[in-house]
């Protein structure tokens, strides 16, 4: 397996792979309804930083960065498509995002993870400061933050 390759989405091309990553992972397996997947931060603006991870020459995850209060950085849409799960991908994609996040000069991630990968974000230093869980189309999920 070669290094992941980091792509910051420059174009539409590249924002339709990210869309494709989060039809998959969402829409098509987790019954997310399209129109609440697809939102106004889905576009290319200055206000919405879409990054890409390449592997062995396949699109294999996506995420976006919006600013959030307190100038942080609100983790979303974070998306690894199936075959490419517990291989490090998801982890490389948010530490790029987080490393984006404070070249932007913001000093928090903050990211509402699905209750089922809450142990995975805790493992990269997010702290649970949901009092319980809420639903968001329909999964559970809590928010969490981190400083950067």
């Amino acid at each position: 397996m070669t290094a992941a390759k980091i792509i910051h989405v420059e174009n539409n091309e590249q924002l339709e792979k990210c869309l494709d990553i989060r039809k998959e992972v969402f829409v098509k397996e987790q019954m997310v309804p399209i129109d609440l997947e697809i939102d106004e931060f889905d576009v290319l603006s200055p206000d919405v930083h879409h990054v890409l991870i390449e592997q062995d020459g396949v699109y294999a995850a996506t995420g976006r960065l919006t600013y959030y209060k307190d100038n942080s950085a609100k983790m979303q849409r974070i998306a690894v498509r199936q075959t490419f799960r517990s291989q490090g991908i998801g982890r490389i994609l948010l530490l790029a995002l987080e490393e984006l996040a404070r070249e932007l000069g913001l000093s928090k991630s903050v990211l509402d993870a699905q209750c089922q990968a809450e142990s995975f974000y805790s493992k990269l230093g997010y702290v649970t400061i949901s009092t319980e869980p809420f639903d968001d189309a329909g999964i559970p999920h809590v928010r969490m933050e981190k400083p950067l």
